[in-house]
């Protein structure tokens, strides 16, 4: 299947992919090689792919970051005490300066194949109700 890329869409919204290594079910993971890539890296390239403003890495970990330079992604280092992904993406978007207004996409760092149509939709849906602040794909 042909992966087709959306151009800038004409509102603004960002994607932060939570990647942690220290998974008490698979250590590791995002680093997991698929078909000669990393897991975090399948994820970040369908990320670009669907007309977000940027896209960024979340982590605590520096092989994660190492990994991610290694294919020009742009990291944002977190804490190691976060909960949950949700936690460490609201630290991103403090660092970041973000807006409340600002669409913020939280995307898995383990959705591989996720058609960036699809992230684009979900997009779409938060800039045409602002009056909502957060949806799952």
């Amino acid at each position: 299947m042909r992966k087709l890329k959306i151009s800038k869409s004409d509102f603004k919204f960002h994607i932060i992919i939570p990647a942690r290594y220290a998974s008490t079910r698979l250590p590791g993971k995002p680093l997991l090689e698929i078909n000669g890539k990393p897991l975090i890296q399948h994820v970040y390239e369908s990320a670009c792919q669907c007309g977000a403003e940027k896209v960024y890495i979340a982590t605590d970990d520096t092989r994660i970051q190492e990994a991610a330079a290694s294919f020009a992604a742009e990291v944002i280092m977190t804490a190691a005490d976060h909960v949950s992904g949700t936690d460490r993406l609201a630290e991103v978007v403090s660092i970041l300066g973000l807006s409340d207004e600002e669409i913020i996409v939280n995307l898995q760092g383990d959705e591989i194949g996720v058609p960036a149509s699809l992230i684009h939709q979900l997009a779409n849906g938060l800039h045409n109700h602002p009056d909502y602040s957060i949806a799952t794909l």
